[in-house]
């Protein structure tokens, strides 16, 4: 009982905030990089992110192609709805099959991965995307 009590004290001593510190050169800079990114611009479009991501797929560079895989499907979500609509699903097969072929991706199933990877590149092709 003794011990929760100075921990209480101890507690009610501390500030409430940590003292500011002048943010050194190395705070700025250490950003989680994430996976690297594909070459691309940010004008590109989803079919654009898809044929890096069949590139990346095709020469063993796994990061790669996951990160262009998930831009592809983020563009594709990123879509105009009218009021009200904003909550239901996107309605495109290509965000299905970007889906499949993230989980073709991360079981190691090159084969599979690649497939759906040109499935969805004739979906966003034939939607104009």
């Amino acid at each position: 009982m003794r011990s929760l009590a100075f921990a209480a004290a101890l507690l009610a001593s501390l500030p409430l905030t940590a003292p500011a510190q002048p943010a050194t050169e190395s705070d700025r800079t250490v950003i989680h990089a994430g996976l690297p990114a594909p070459d691309l611009g940010e004008n590109a479009r989803p079919s654009d992110f898809l044929r890096a991501a069949q590139g990346a797929v095709a020469s063993g560079r796994k990061a790669v192609a996951q990160e262009s895989l998930e831009m592809a499907q983020t563009r594709l979500l990123d879509r105009s709805v009218p009021l009200g609509q904003t909550q239901d699903p996107s309605k495109s097969p290509a965000v299905g099959q970007i889906s499949q072929a993230l989980q073709a991706l991360n079981a190691g199933d090159r084969a599979a991965c690649l497939q759906a990877i040109q499935a969805a590149i004739g979906s966003t092709s034939a939607e104009g995307l």
